[in-house]
C-alpha cells in the first residue's frame, strides 16, 4: 500500500468535506477497497472512514416504500422483516451473494459501487483501460470467460460483480445522494454506465459525493418472484449469470413484468422492449422466449465466454418460470427448481 491520510467523519457534512476528489475513498465495510489497496490496484491520497454516520436505519417510507440506509448490512437488510416480506426478490439476492462473514460486514452503499473482479483489473502488470485509461483491454483477445456479452465496447468488457444491484435493478429503485453541491435523487437505471470509451467511470456519482440511502417504492412483487444465478460453484462465487424477475400476474395473464440479468455486463442489464413484450401475455413457454430473443438482442461473445449467450437465454426461461409458477429458487437449497 501507498501511504495515504486518514480522517474520521461524524457527520455526512464532514465526510463530504474531507472528500472531494477522485483519489479520496469513502471507507465503510471496506471488503473491496482493502483488497484493492493491498493489490495495488486502488492508491487513494485519502480515506474518509464513514463508519460513524447515521445511515445504518432501515425505515419506512410515507408512500409505503422503504428506506435501506447506505451503511446497513447486508446481512442486516436481508434478514430485515420488512425486506423479507415486502421485498423478498432483494433478500434473496443479497443471500445469493458472498458468504456470511462478508455480508456481516460489507454494507449497501459498498455493495452498489464495488468494482468488476476481472482478472486483468486487478492485475496489474497486465492491460486494463479500468484500471489505467488508454492502456487497453487484456480480456478482448485473452482469458474472458467471466466477461460481458451485453453493452460492451472495444475498450473494456468487464461485467459488474454485485447480486444485490440485479434485484434493485428489477426494483426500480432510487438512490439518495449527497455532495458538495447539495442532495439529489439518481434513478437505479442510470446509476452505472456502461463503458463506453470511458471505462474508468463505474457510475454517476460526482467527486466528494456519497450515497446515503437506497429507496424501495411500494411495489408488490411478493409473489411471483425469483433470484436464480447460475456459477461455478454453489456457494461464494461470482454470477456467470443471474437473472432477476419479478411479475404481477391477473389470473395467468402478466399485468407488469421486470427482469434484470447480472454477470453479463457492465452493469445489471434491463431491456424495457422486453418486458413490454411480456405484459398482458400468457405465462407461456413461447412468450418466454421472445422475451429472452429481445432481452438478448446483440449480445456478443468473446470467445471463452460464447457459451453464456445459450446459458443466459436458459437462465431467463428458467427464472420466468419460476416466478411465474410461484417458485422462487431457494438460496439455501441451491438446487435450481
Amino acid at each position: 500500500m501507498t501511504p495515504f491520510d486518514y480522517v474520521r467523519a461524524n457527520t455526512v457534512g464532514e465526510a463530504i468535506r474531507g472528500a472531494g476528489s477522485r483519489d479520496c475513498y469513502f471507507l465503510a465495510g471496506g471488503t473491496n477497497l482493502v483488497d484493492l489497496m493491498k493489490e495495488n490496484v486502488e492508491r487513494p491520497s485519502r480515506i474518509v472512514d464513514i463508519n460513524k454516520l447515521p445511515l445504518r436505519e432501515i425505515e419506512d417510507l410515507p408512500n409505503g416504500g422503504l428506506r435501506l440506509g447506505a451503511l446497513a448490512t447486508n446481512a442486516d437488510t436481508a434478514y430485515d422483516a420488512r425486506v423479507e416480506k415486502r421485498y423478498p426478490l432483494l433478500a434473496s439476492a443479497i443471500l445469493a451473494g458472498a458468504s456470511p462473514q462478508l455480508r456481516n460486514a460489507a454494507t449497501n452503499g459498498g455493495n452498489i459501487n464495488q468494482r468488476t473482479r476481472c482478472y486483468y483489473f486487478y492485475d496489474t502488470a497486465t492491460a486494463c483501460n479500468k484500471r489505467e485509461p488508454g492502456s487497453g483491454c487484456g480480456a478482448i483477445g485473452g482469458v474472458n470467460r467471466m466477461h460481458a456479452i451485453l453493452g460492451t465496447s472495444e475498450s473494456c468488457i468487464a461485467t459488474h460483480p454485485s447480486d444485490m444491484c440485479v434485484a434493485l435493478a428489477a426494483l426500480n429503485a432510487e438512490l439518495q445522494v449527497e455532495g458538495p453541491n447539495g442532495k439529489r435523487t439518481i434513478a437505479f437505471s442510470g446509476y452505472h454506465r456502461l463503458p463506453g470509451d470511458a471505462p474508468e467511470r463505474d457510475n454517476a456519482l460526482e467527486d466528494g459525493e456519497l450515497v446515503t440511502a437506497i429507496d424501495l417504492p411500494p411495489d408488490d412483487f411478493t409473489k411471483h418472484y425469483t433470484y436464480l444465478k447460475i456459477r461455478d460453484r454453489l456457494s461464494y462465487a461470482f454470477a456467470l449469470v443471474s437473472v432477476a424477475v419479478a411479475l404481477e400476474l391477473d389470473g395467468d395473464r402478466i399485468e407488469d413484468a421486470r427482469i434484470a440479468l447480472g454477470g453479463v455486463a457492465h452493469k445489471p442489464w434491463r431491456s424495457n422492449a422486453a418486458e413490454t413484450l411480456l405484459k398482458g401475455k400468457a405465462c407461456s413457454g413461447a412468450d418466454f422466449e421472445a422475451a429472452t430473443k429481445a432481452l438478448l438482442h446483440g449480445a456478443k461473445g468473446r470467445g471463452g465466454n460464447d457459451f453464456k449467450i445459450e446459458l443466459a437465454r436458459r437462465a431467463i426461461v428458467r427464472a420466468l418460470t419460476q416466478a411465474a409458477n410461484g417458485t422462487p429458487q431457494s438460496q439455501s437449497d441451491k438446487r435450481i427448481a
